[in-house]
């Protein structure tokens, strides 16, 4: 097989059609020879090889006839996935995020992974079964930030963000049939594309492709579509009504068997006239437009689905359409679709070889069924698609279907990655409990999981080549070092009653168990401490009356409510401190009286006579006076109602 010789192969549903040409200068293909053959049993369903040993008849059958047009050894050919194969689903998730930090480029990344991993999971379901699909592709419709529509997620901040888009996966299945029959025959898959791809390569010239385009295939089983806008095509779709449709409701309409039924509808586009017998003898002499007319609702009936799928997977009516397959050329079908779309008529046009430049040799047979085959020759020519390319993700190989922009997410959604280990990993909370509360020390956040393609830092949209080594390095965090007892409980804590030092702490157990040691706490402990906390408990502990106009706490007036902090004094009240003052106040829903010597009380001084750490930050710490936000050196009055937490 000379170099420069393409050969390729279109298994359709109805027929296979095998192309033996020449790559010339100038991006041109002169066809050499063609072959189609139809099937004569149903081998295929909608794109499908069902049938392995009888498709795998009929291309033997093609190449041997193709060897002898063309005096060469056909060897490597070129293949295409049916569009109809696709799968599109499209898919909206949210999450919830750390409203503290700005939204980074790899959070909004992570966001379509896990929105793609989930429509995967979602057809997966549908389909019952075990097929792995390939993801060919996704296209985002919105973001939202806090459910409000956003163009752009990255740099803002909010308590939510959400992503709608688009998802596109082939079946593995579909990918490895073609391959067994093209081994079972002799042959070497050379390159694979889409349908879809290889006919827009040929029915919508490169710089068209910047419009909003939308490719419709019409077949015997289904119409498939092709959307593209900025040079790309940005999702799939197919209906379920197609040729065959046409073909059935002109047998029931004129009492024709399905053979006699199909030639008449072909000779539709081509002849104004038409003579036949129906199955019990009656002849029939009727135009094209009668026949037509006969039968408008089925044509209005496809029309109108192919419209409404368009517009779904589009959100609106796109710049033009362009028709291709053997039934498109069904007349009144491209003005109906165009009505039903709201465009003018000439922006729906049938696509055929004739208005293709750098195609030479198919004079005689160069109808829009012809489009895709071609393209699937040009494609294997220009070597656009190499089959699958390999990479190396993590240590295993990974076959990933080649669309010529392969990127590291498409290998994290095959490979089911999951989308948050993308992101900081947290060490793990060390959870205590004193005295039944819940306590809580937060675990560190750690670094951002790196991303090296081929030893180099990458991200979620780095493009891949055959033979790329994808590594991700995940996040590194350090975990909590097990606190000591003593760094949890203030086990020297003491004060100084009437002159003698006393320590508040009676006892401490962990886990039930007395410890009268400092020891390593684990995950879940429960610390008991039995002290003495207050002034009343003090006074108690050593049988004192509890008349609190007697005692003086670090030289101020306290009352039996006062915790006790360590390195307190406590002594009793002499006679010149009896014109102390007093204030009454509520704090954290309980009620104070606190006496004081100073001119004035002030927020801070409440600090003097709660028991509220300020030593280690646990949060937002949140001061409130009467409702409002308090200020330190603010006075206080008489049944100010005070709040002191941490948020």
């Amino acid at each position: 097989m000379r170099d420069n010789l393409v050969f390729s192969l279109d298994i359709g549903t109805r027929t296979i059609i095998g192309i033996v040409g020449e790559y010339l200068e100038e991006d041109k293909l002169k066809v050499l020879a063609y072959s189609i053959r139809e099937h004569k049993e149903r081998n295929m369903y909608d794109g499908q090889i069902h049938d392995i040993e009888g498709v795998t008849r009929l291309v033997v059958d093609i190449v041997k006839e193709l060897e002898e047009k063309t005096g060469e050894k056909l060897k490597i050919v070129s293949i295409a996935a049916a569009g109809r194969a696709l799968k599109t689903l499209r898919i909206r998730i949210e999450k919830k995020i750390d409203s503290t930090k700005e939204i980074s480029k790899l959070d909004v990344e992570a966001l379509e992974l896990e929105a793609v991993q989930k429509a995967q999971d979602e057809i997966n379901a549908e389909e019952n079964n075990n097929f792995k699909y390939y993801n060919i592709g996704h296209t985002v419709v919105d973001y939202y930030l806090d459910d409000s529509r956003m163009e752009k997620l990255e740099g803002h901040r909010g308590e939510k963000i959400g992503v709608d888009l688009l998802a596109t996966f082939l079946p593995q299945i579909v990918v490895e049939s073609l391959y067994t029959v093209m081994t079972k025959a002799g042959l070497e898959v050379g390159s694979i594309t889409l349908e879809p791809i290889a006919a827009i390569n040929v029915a919508i010239k490169k710089e068209l492709r910047l419009l909003n385009l939308a490719l419709v295939d019409i077949g015997a089983g289904t119409s498939d579509i092709a959307i593209t806008r900025d040079g790309q095509i940005i999702s799939y779709a197919m209906t379920q009504t197609a040729g065959d449709e046409i073909t059935e409701r002109l047998a029931k309409e004129y009492l024709l068997d399905f053979n006699s039924s199909e030639k008449l509808k072909v000779r539709l586009s081509k002849e104004k006239y038409h003579e036949f017998k129906d199955i019990v003898g009656v002849s029939y002499r009727l135009s094209t437009l009668e026949i037509v007319n006969s039968i408008k609702d089925i044509i209005e009936k496809i029309a109108t689905e192919i419209a409404d799928k368009i517009i779904e997977f589009n959100g609106k009516a796109p710049n033009a359409v362009f028709l291709i397959g053997g039934s498109s050329q069904m007349p009144m079908l491209k003005e109906t679709l165009a009505e039903r779309l709201g465009l003018p008529k000439e922006r729906v046009s049938i696509r055929d070889l004739s208005t293709i430049d750098n195609i030479i040799g198919l004079e005689e047979i160069n109808g829009p069924d012809m489009i895709t085959p071609v393209g699937i020759a040009l494609d294997g020519a220009l070597d656009r698609y190499k089959n699958f390319i390999k990479v190396i993700f993590n240590g295993e190989e990974v076959r990933i279907f080649n669309t010529h922009d392969i990127k590291v997410s498409d290998v994290l959604v095959i490979t089911g990655y999951n989308p948050r280990d993308l992101l900081p990993k947290r060490a793990e909370d060390f959870i205590y409990y004193i005295n039944g509360k819940r306590r809580v020390i937060k675990g560190n956040i750690g670094t951002y999981p790196r991303i090296l393609v081929d030893n180099k830092e990458g991200n979620l949209k780095t493009r891949l080549q055959d033979n790329s080594i994808i590594e991700i390095v995940p996040s590194q965090v350090e975990p909590i070092s097990q606190p000591w007892l003593y760094d949890i409980v203030q086990i020297h804590k003491a004060v100084t009653f009437l002159g003698e030092k006393v320590n508040l702490i009676k006892s401490v157990k962990v886990n039930g168990e007395v410890v009268e040691e400092n020891i390593r706490l684990n995950q879940e402990d429960h610390i008991v401490i039995e002290e003495i906390r207050t002034l009343e408990d003090l006074l108690l502990e050593y049988n004192k009356e509890l008349n609190i106009d007697n005692y003086l706490v670090n030289g101020k007036k306290p009352n039996l409510n006062h915790i006790l902090n360590n390195g307190d004094t406590v002594t009793l009240l002499e006679k010149e401190d009896s014109q102390e003052k007093c204030i009454k106040l509520v704090i954290n829903n309980e009620d104070f009286e606190i006496y004081y010597k100073k001119d004035k009380f002030i927020f801070v001084d409440i600090f003097d006579h709660i028991d509220f750490d300020l030593s280690t930050l646990r949060g937002k710490l949140v001061l409130r006076v009467n409702g409002r936000d308090a200020e330190y050196m603010e006075e206080l009055k008489d049944g100010d109602n005070i709040e002191v937490y941490w948020e």
